[in-house]
This record gives C-alpha cells, sequence and structure tokens, in this order.
C-alpha cells in the first residue's frame, strides 16, 4: 500500500524496515498527513515491508537515498527487537541520518525499540530517553551514557521518545508541540 502524499514544505522521514510495530509507524504518519506534512517512509529497499500486525507499505525511498537536509522532522520508530529496529540500526546511513538531525538540532522522534539507532550512532550519551523497558533496550542506552527514564514520554531537547504503543498519544503531543513553528 502506498500512502497518500502531502506537497508542503514541512517534510518528515520515517526510518523503518520489514517487521516495523504498525502503530509506531501509521499514527505518527496519519497525525502528520492531518496536519499537511509531506511524508516518507525509508526503508533499507524498495520492495513492500510488513509490519508485525500485517499492515503492509511500499517505501518512498530507500534509507541511502535520503537526504537529511530535505527533512524537518525524523521518526525512527520501533518493533521487536530482531524486526526493523535491528535491521535500521546496522545501516551507516540511518546513523549518519540520525547524526545529521543531531548536529543541526532538528527534531528526532523515537518510540519503543526506535533508540537502538541513536545508541548505535552514539547519540544518547548525557541524554534523557525512554524506549521499550525490557528486550535489553534500557541496559544498551546506559551504557552508552544516556539516562533511562520509565516515563510515557521524555523530551530532552531535539529529542521526543516514548516506550510503547500506548505512549502514542503522549508521544505525538510532544512531537506536534515540537514541530509547530517548522
Amino acid at each position: 500500500m502506498q500512502l497518500s502524499k502531502n506537497k508542503s514544505n514541512r517534510k518528515a522521514v520515517v526510518l523503518t524496515a520489514d517487521k516495523f510495530e504498525d502503530m509506531e509507524v501509521f499514527f505518527p504518519v496519519f497525525r502528520l498527513l492531518e496536519e499537511g506534512w509531506q511524508v516518507d517512509i525509508a526503508a533499507p529497499g524498495m520492495k513492500e515491508i510488513s509490519g508485525e500486525n500485517g499492515y503492509v507499505l511500499k517505501p518512498d525511498k530507500t534509507i541511502d537515498e535520503v537526504d537529511p537536509g530535505e527533512y524537518d522532522l525524523l521518526i525512527i520508530p520501533g518493533g521487536a527487537p530482531n524486526g526493523a529496529p535491528a535491521t535500521v540500526r546496522k545501516i551507516k546511513k540511518a546513523q549518519e541520518i540520525a547524526k545529521s538531525f543531531f548536529a543541526e538540532n532538528k527534531p528526532v522522534a523515537s518510540i519503543c525499540h526506535g533508540p537502538y539507532t541513536l545508541v548505535s550512532a552514539n547519540l544518547v550519551k548525557g541524554r534523557h530517553l525512554t524506549s521499550f523497558w525490557y528486550d535489553g533496550v534500557p541496559e544498551e542506552i546506559k551504557e552508552a551514557g544516556g539516562i533511562w527514564e520509565d516515563k510515557e514520554v521524555v523530551v530532552d531537547g531535539n529529542l521526543v521518545t516514548s516506550r510503547w504503543p500506548m505512549d502514542l498519544p503522549a508521544f505525538m503531543r510532544e512531537v506536534m508541540k515540537m514541530v509547530k513553528n517548522v
């Protein structure tokens, strides 16, 4: 399924892969589309990818094709620890995209196992964030120098993080506050 696109000056990119957490992709995408944003889904390749709950997406571009300078918001959703988050975190270009957003202080939103990519890119040291509370994610964040908090949403500068799908309302409330002037 290809999502309908808005043509907008405000652009977000979602970095994901096969076996993503369906709600953690679709909820933010739909919320941003409601506000008139253009949202691109970037995956390792151009073939269809499937969510853990059966929803299917056709990526707009590959992660390697993403120019972070074209985007105002980066979203890194989660999924099972051996699914999309494990795939995305290993892609050097995904790490470079995250580093670019942090270097430019542009908004980054990550949920569940999504912070794996931030850990792999060495971006969590000294930052407050949250994630899924199991599967070793908090331990990885702490080992990388991050300050893990068990809260529905944590905002630290340009970074918004949440734990799991049930936190999506709080997650998107804070994301929308952060990007209101974009």
